[in-house]
Parts: structure tokens; C-alpha cells; sequence
């Protein structure tokens, strides 16, 4: 990892030399060329984590053992609810400070936060249900 490390540490050096050089013209071309550099080693760290990742997974699976098990939840589950409100929060944030003033900005704030504090502690126990009566497998009764 140090030398990753070490050479994003080189371009970063040269980038700024290059810019005391260039003058202050150049500096969102420098910029942008360094953060895509940037960008191309963390691609390629990704990209080698989830290989490996799957990697150890088929290797799971080849020698008979159970594949690992899925967490609770999907990413839909888990992060799309918030994503949502998040999203509807500024048309509600508006509204409500546009008709009531503070107060009803602060109620629909109290409003946002009150529905995802369920959602991330009850919401998961809502779905449970319906997972367990599902079966295991599509050849299963």
C-alpha cells in the first residue's frame, strides 16, 4: 500500500511544481488531471477488492460450505428510504416554511426524522416477516 501511496505523493509534487511553474491559468486543468489520477487508483483498488471478494466467495461455495449469507436488507431497503425523504425533505422544508413560517419548517423536519428513525428501527422487523415465509429455495414447497 506504500507504494501507492508514495507514487500518488510523486504526482501530487509534480502537479504543484507544474503549477508554480504554469502560474494560477492552468490550475482546474492541473486539478483535473491529478483527480483523475486519483480516481483511476481508487477504480483499481475497488476493482481488485470486489474481484477479490467474489473470488473467496466462489471459493466458499466450491468446497461445499453455505454461501455466505446475505445481510438483513438490500441496498433498496437500507439506503433508498433515505434517499427519499431526503429528496422529498426539500419540496416539505419549503412548503412548510412558506405556509407556517419556522414552525413549520421545524415540524417538517421533526416530521423527516421521526419516519426514518422507524424506518431504521422498526422498518426492518416490517419486512422480516414476509422473508420468512418465503422459502429457502424455488424447489421447495
Amino acid at each position: 500500500m506504500d507504494a501507492p501511496d508514495t507514487e500518488l505523493g510523486k504526482e501530487l509534487k509534480a502537479t504543484l511544481q507544474a503549477r508554480g511553474e504554469l502560474g494560477a491559468d492552468y490550475d482546474s486543468a492541473l486539478v483535473e488531471s491529478f483527480l483523475e489520477k486519483v480516481e483511476q487508483r481508487l477504480d483499481a483498488t475497488l476493482d481488485r477488492r470486489v474481484r477479490r471478494h467474489l473470488a473467496e466467495e466462489r471459493t466458499t461455495v466450491a468446497r461445499g460450505a453455505r454461501p455466505p449469507s446475505q445481510p438483513q436488507g438490500n441496498f433498496g431497503e437500507r439506503y433508498g428510504f433515505g434517499v427519499v425523504s431526503l429528496v422529498l425533505a426539500v419540496p416539505l422544508s419549503a412548503i412548510g416554511a412558506a405556509q407556517a413560517g419556522l414552525g413549520g419548517l421545524v415540524v417538517a423536519w421533526v416530521g423527516i426524522v421521526g419516519v426514518n428513525a422507524f424506518q431504521a428501527g422498526h422498518g426492518r422487523r416490517l419486512f422480516r416477516g414476509r422473508e420468512e415465509r418465503r422459502p429457502a429455495s424455488d424447489w421447495e414447497d
